[in-house]
């Protein structure tokens, strides 16, 4: 099998790398969502089984066909609105239920007629290089925020990802997560406890349907998916030189979130933080080998999902400061890549400039993150600067 072929250790460490950054980052407000609906422990685990398997089947297998890095998420941002409207009390597990299956059509719609798609067609390359350097930005900015808490751990992994960068660069991402990990198990900074060994059991849930569902819950959780997670996800394809059939791979996010709701999956979608680090160089040097790495990640997602708390465990016994650390220091490739491509045209270049700094600002607005804002200045910028002046050029 030709998977196996293209298979290497760099690719199978930043599979590791991206779940354990898009696990530990917010698997919290995962649970926090459940548990303002009143989940029990056991509908909380099936959660993490439905969106495991979600996450790992349309990240592993059009990964698999395309012989392209495709990776799939949960919406962070959907949980964070789940939590905060679930705490009101109003909803309960079968109403959100419901609103994760409208969600789902919806998200499935967008796929199907191709609008999202059409839309993105329109963003200039500079502008999307932008938005995936100020996405990710903030994430190398917090590598460095770490030393104020781990000084010692932090130091070590930088000096192993730089010496590694210049003895063994295809290597560099592997050797400095064994020294973030040799060194926080020398002191004592790894969890054990967490892990607990039991396997995660789908519960099914039966749907209810109400206007009131779907205006506080699938509406919201269906505008910041696309606007914070879908956007910026197909902007990190553009940006990595990957062309992928955004519209049927939104259309099978939306199915498998159909399918697995009743379970817990509240919205599947592209991945902006972890898909940058299985399609940079980091990966693997030749771009048709990373699809490679977004296989290894589907692969250990659908272990999250069977194995449930076990896997949880192992994932969160990492230090904090370890994980934003790895993060940071994998993806210094694909900021400085994004930054080079933003601000290599001078014609966009001011445009580009603003969308990077309102992406990296974190400004949210009416519920909408800093991604989509982003995007919208930045083409507002060009709109303002541009419109009109290739017409007068061609009547002069």
């Amino acid at each position: 099998m030709r998977f196996f072929k293209d298979l290497s250790l760099s690719a199978a460490t930043a599979g590791f790398v991206a779940v354990l950054v898009g696990f530990t980052s917010s698997v919290a407000l995962v649970f926090q969502a459940a548990q303002a609906f009143g989940a029990t422990p056991a509908q909380t685990t099936s959660w993490m089984w439905a969106l495991g398997l979600g996450m790992g089947l349309c990240s592993l297998v059009p990964s698999l066909i395309l012989r392209q890095p495709v990776m799939v998420a949960w919406s962070t941002p959907g949980a964070a609105v789940l939590a905060a409207a679930g705490a009101s009390g109003t909803f309960g597990m079968g109403e959100a239920v419901g609103a994760f299956m409208a969600c789902a059509a919806l998200i499935t719609l967008a796929g199907v007629t191709g609008w999202f798609e059409r839309v993105m067609n329109r963003i200039p390359m500079e502008i999307a290089s932008a938005l995936l350097a100020g996405v990710l930005a903030r994430f190398g900015m917090q590598a460095f925020s770490a030393l104020q808490t781990a000084l010692g751990l932090v130091l070590a992994m930088l000096l192993t990802y730089l010496l590694a960068r210049r003895l063994l660069p295809r290597y560099a991402v592997v050797l400095t997560l064994a020294a973030g990990i040799v060194w926080a198990a020398a002191g004592g900074k790894m969890q054990w406890s967490a892990v607990q060994l039991e396997l995660a059991r789908p519960v099914f849930t039966a749907p209810v349907f109400t206007f009131q569902a779907f205006m506080s819950l699938a509406l919201p959780l269906f505008i910041v998916t696309m606007a914070s997670q879908n956007l910026p996800g197909v902007a990190v394809m553009r940006a990595t030189g990957y062309q992928l059939p955004v519209s049927r791979l939104i259309s099978m996010t939306g199915l498998a979130t159909l399918v697995l709701a009743p379970f817990g999956a509240f919205a599947l979608n592209f991945s902006a933080i972890t898909a940058a680090i299985c399609m940079g160089p980091e990966a693997h040097p030749e771009r048709e080998r990373r699809y490679a790495a977004a296989v290894s990640c589907g692969l250990l997602y659908v272990l999250v999902g069977i194995f449930g708390a076990v896997v949880t465990g192992l994932l969160t016994a990492f230090p904090p400061e370890l994980v934003v650390a790895i993060a940071g220091l994998a993806l210094l490739g694909s900021i400085g890549g994004g930054l080079a491509s933003a601000l290599q045209g001078e014609a966009h270049r001011e445009a580009a400039l603003i969308t990077f700094l309102v992406t990296l600002s974190g400004v949210t607005l009416f519920g909408i993150g800093s991604a989509f804002w982003g995007v919208v200045a930045g083409s507002a910028a060009l709109l303002v600067q541009h419109y009109g002046r290739a017409r007068a050029s061609s009547a002069a």
